[in-house]
């Protein structure tokens, strides 16, 4: 009988898929290693919040590891994995070196969930109300995060876009990246039959973590530019804004006179999208893939959309609404999808082509494993070739080590 190939999972955060787009994404590895048969183990410093996912109903090992300690030496050591999955940058540098050492054959892998570096720059330019260039783009964050891809054997990229800029701006050699987007189920024509139609749909909605800076911004953007417009528009339209972690300061701006209704955390996204007849996705700064977009498209509801939030989502297809970054005209083209019924289900058809052929997880499925599988086979080789990944394994292990040996026995004080 051949033995289970064993996966590590060492996560920034325990999974909260109803919650944020990188608790879904880290739900679709899960179900894509289970579909290869490999035995699961996930591990996290983090501290497990009431919605976490409990992976152990589909079978999937929990473990509750430290953050600078030897502990996670023995426990890495005796489960021995094969392949050991990052979740962000972050985790790999805090965990990458000790797994290096008590593991070294195992095939370490990062997921970079999205390009943190472009969104803190993407970020920075805008509080500087400056136009973005690579003097915001190699900021720290991206250096760190470029010696995390170097470091790895493989890292999972979830867009497009991201890919170019590293393999154009950074000279990342192809056979360390692995494009991999959301791996979503084909949607059938049973299920598009079945969903509210335009006359049973009214008011916009919007949805999105609030603990992520780019949904805060787009929520007070939404609040003082676009939404008064929209109303002015369309006097009984309303704004239903959905997310998880919803501070009292965005709580404060809940306002039944206006129609900007703060509805918080939804416990049921598709639920919600249903309802509605158009999804708002005003995002000025970000990275990544948009997770609200895919469940607008999943479920029917045409968006008008930000540069930034449609970014690596759509190829060479057509939207699923309109991509607009000035104020008027997106408000313009928010009230004709909304009015409009012809032009709402041409948009709607959009996004049921995008979802069934960009994203269709039987074919990004078969990528990974199969980017897996090549990697796996070359891991030697690989290795020797990648110089700089060495170098900044060498150095790693010199001062993130002794640094956390530090740290450990400060600790013990």
């Amino acid at each position: 009988m051949v033995a289970l190939k064993k996966l590590l999972i060492i996560g920034f955060v325990w999974p909260e898929p109803k919650s944020s787009a990188a608790g879904s994404r880290m739900m679709q590895l899960i179900e894509a290693f289970k579909a290869a048969n490999y035995n699961i183990t996930f591990a996290s410093a983090c501290t497990k919040t009431d919605r976490a996912f409990n992976l152990e109903t589909i079978g999937v090992d929990q473990k509750t590891i430290e953050l600078n300690h030897s502990s996670f030496d023995r426990f890495v050591r005796a489960l021995n994995p094969d392949v050991v999955l990052f979740d962000r940058f972050m985790t790999e540098e805090q965990f990458g070196w000790r797994v290096a050492e008590q593991c070294p054959n195992a095939l370490r892998v990062l997921d970079t969930e999205d390009f943190h570096g472009l969104r803190k720059g993407r970020q920075q330019a805008f509080k500087d109300n400056a136009d973005f260039d690579k003097t915001y783009l190699f900021n720290d964050t991206t250096k760190r995060e470029i010696a995390s891809i170097y470091r790895s054997d493989l890292s999972l990229i979830i867009s497009e876009a991201e890919m170019l800029i590293l393999k154009m701006q950074f000279n990342i050699d192809e056979s360390l990246l692995c494009y991999l987007p959301f791996m979503l189920d084909v949607i059938p024509e049973t299920k598009v039959k079945a969903l509210p139609k335009f006359e049973e749909r009214q008011h916009f909605i919007t949805i999105g973590n609030f603990l992520h800076p780019p949904n805060y911004n787009a929520t007070l953007y939404l609040k003082d530019m676009i939404w008064p417009r929209i109303k002015k528009e369309l006097p009984k339209a309303e704004l239903h804004i959905y997310g998880a972690y919803a501070s009292q300061k965005v709580q404060q701006l809940h306002n039944e006179k206006q129609g900007f209704l703060i509805k918080s955390f939804a416990e049921d996204v598709n639920q919600v999208m249903q309802q509605a007849k158009v999804c708002l996705a005003p995002l000025r700064f970000g990275a990544g893939l948009k997770g609200k977009l895919v469940d607008a498209m999943q479920n029917g509801t045409p968006c008008i959309m930000t540069t930034i939030a449609a970014e690596g989502m759509f190829g060479n297809f057509k939207p699923n609404g309109y991509v607009e970054d000035e104020p008027d005209a997106f408000v313009s083209s928010a009230a004709k999808l909304y009015t409009e019924k012809k032009l709402w289900c041409e948009m709607q058809q959009n996004g049921f082509e995008i979802i069934n052929e960009r994203f269709d997880k039987g074919v990004h499925q078969e990528r990974l494993l199969q980017a897996l599988a090549t990697v796996t086979e070359e891991l030697s080789t690989k290795r020797q070739n990648n110089f700089i990944g060495q170098l900044l394994q060498h150095h790693t292990l010199q001062s993130t080590k002794y640094m956390s040996k530090w740290i450990e026995e400060k600790n013990k004080l």
